[in-house]
């Protein structure tokens, strides 16, 4: 299914502005739609005097009519007239009278979506609500509130007035929603209408009476406790002048309060505040945190009993009087040391993915100062980027790179001056990996049996599923990239069909 992004950009709408201002008024349709009780669909238009449709909400409080998606979809004759009407007068247009609509009257109402820029207002897109009246019963008073509340918004929307920019744009999780509690004040602040969702939730902060009538910052100043620090944001929320959100905490009770602003032709009128008890979602965000933060403690942790380790290893070597124990020893050290260098990088931050580049840097350096013998003068470079990682990808790849280049320095490039290349090549479905050195190649073209190879065989095909080739380069081999052309190749291709 193509996007809102993709649909507007396919016909012509190419201000990322304009987009925006789209996916703004595309947020809030689950609010239009649970208020006015009606289906919600969004139109731009089409080269050809047309519309097609870019996003559809159905409602939470009432039955949809539309059981299949139509975005995508061109406009149907019965609506055309009237969205054109309201799309080049910039002004709401009602249908005249009850429409059917497979086999269910409806009422039709287009909106104008108005952006203002500036050059003045724009009309970017209508759209259209969509009310059944198949079940008419008596509306309650929760409900022509709500449909009040949802007229004054296609109202704003018509005007430019809303969405507002200063409103937070990707909701916070538990955000709440019409259901969740909706409460209606004036131009003073003071509520008018509380629904009963909301009273609960206020009463479970601590108050006990009546919210109608009352002023809700003056409620909320009661509610909160003294020796509590609030946030700067409350007082702006809860008399509805500013379109943002803040949570109010007593008693053991987390709510989440959203305030929306209401204007006639920019002169506010009043405003609607969203409420919605979160302290579960609040308790699973502080676990959460917790959890990451503990996890982040191991892998710093991890880190520097790994360094110690690496340190006793590389004292071991210094200290050792056999040329064979002390390489083991170094090759051991190094090994620790490359896996230190990931869990650092873990511990830096909550994400268990890895930059993999800077990883690989710190580990390069760190092999090439080790490997190089007194007559070995090695110069590594890395070409291309191998991206971001996860830490059970990072962890072995660096291990295993650790080999390959260490095995260049000491092996390939022994007794000599040369040069080791790291070439990175990443699509969506791979990682290829090459690792050159310009030196005599392989022995008789065979490869080694020790056991870096092995650990290099392991950690690619094992773990990370992959594929290791070695092969020499120079004479008619084939080869790819870089600079050497004759020297030994070793070709790693690991799938990313996980990631």
């Amino acid at each position: 299914m193509s996007t809102l992004s993709d649909l507007a950009f396919a016909q012509g709408i190419a201000s990322e502005a304009d987009v925006e201002w789209l996916h703004r008024v595309a947020g809030d349709g689950q609010l239009l739609a649970d208020l006015a009780f009606a289906d919600i669909v969004m139109w731009i238009p089409t080269s050809d005097d047309s519309f097609v449709a870019v996003a559809h909400t159905r409602p939470g409080s009432a039955a949809t009519l539309f059981y299949r998606d139509i975005v995508g979809e061109r406009i149907r004759p019965q609506w055309q007239a009237q969205v054109r009407d309201a799309f080049s007068s910039a002004s709401i247009i009602d249908s005249s009278s009850p429409e059917w609509f497979e086999e269910t009257p409806t009422r039709v109402r287009a909106v104008p979506i108005v952006r203002r820029g500036d050059g003045g207002p724009n009309v970017m897109g209508v759209l259209t609500r969509h009310t059944n009246l198949g079940d008419v019963r008596a509306p309650s008073r929760q409900q022509i509130t709500f449909n009040d509340c949802a007229d004054d918004i296609f109202r704003m929307v018509a005007t430019g007035d809303f969405p507002e920019l200063s409103a937070p744009t990707g909701p916070r999780r538990g955000a709440p929603r019409a259901a969740d509690g909706l409460i209606r004040l004036d131009v003073d602040g003071i509520v008018t209408f509380a629904s009963p969702n909301a009273l609960s939730a206020f009463n479970r902060v601590g108050f006990a009476d009546e919210l109608e009538g009352e002023s809700l910052a003056e409620v909320t100043s009661r509610i909160l406790p003294a020796s509590r620090d609030t946030d700067e944001s409350l007082p702006v929320v809860v008399t509805g002048r500013a379109p943002w959100r803040t949570d109010i905490e007593a008693r053991g009770v987390t709510v989440s309060l959203r305030a929306i602003p209401l204007r006639d032709h920019g002169n506010r009128t009043g405003a609607i505040v969203l409420c919605r008890d979160v302290t579960e979602l609040r308790h699973q965000e502080q676990e959460l945190l917790t959890k990451d933060a503990t996890i982040r403690e191991i892998h710093h942790r991890v880190k520097n009993n790994l360094q110690t380790v690496a340190s006793l290893l590389r004292i071991q070597a210094r200290r050792t009087k056999s040329e064979e124990a002390r390489e083991s020893l170094t090759q051991a050290m190094q090994r620790v040391a490359a896996i230190a260098v990931v869990h650092d990088t873990l511990s830096e931050g909550l994400s268990q993915n890895v930059d993999f580049d800077q990883v690989f840097d710190r580990v390069l350096r760190l092999v090439a100062e080790v490997a190089a013998a007194p007559n070995t003068l090695a110069h590594t470079h890395s070409i291309g980027k191998f991206g971001v990682l996860p830490s059970e990808y990072a962890t072995p790849l660096a291990l295993a790179l650790t080999e390959l280049v260490t095995n260049a320095v000491e092996h390939g490039l022994k007794g000599l001056e040369g040069k080791v290349e790291i070439i990175a090549e990443r699509d969506e479905e791979k990682l290829l990996v090459r690792v050159r050195d310009s030196g005599s190649g392989l022995p008789e073209g065979t490869v080694g049996r020790g056991l870096g190879t092995q650990i290099v065989r392991t950690l690619i095909q094992g773990e990370l599923s992959g594929s290791i080739e070695w092969r020499t380069l120079g004479g008619e081999e084939p080869h790819a990239g870089g600079e050497i052309e004759k020297g030994t190749e070793v070709v790693i291709e690991i799938p990313l069909k996980w990631i």
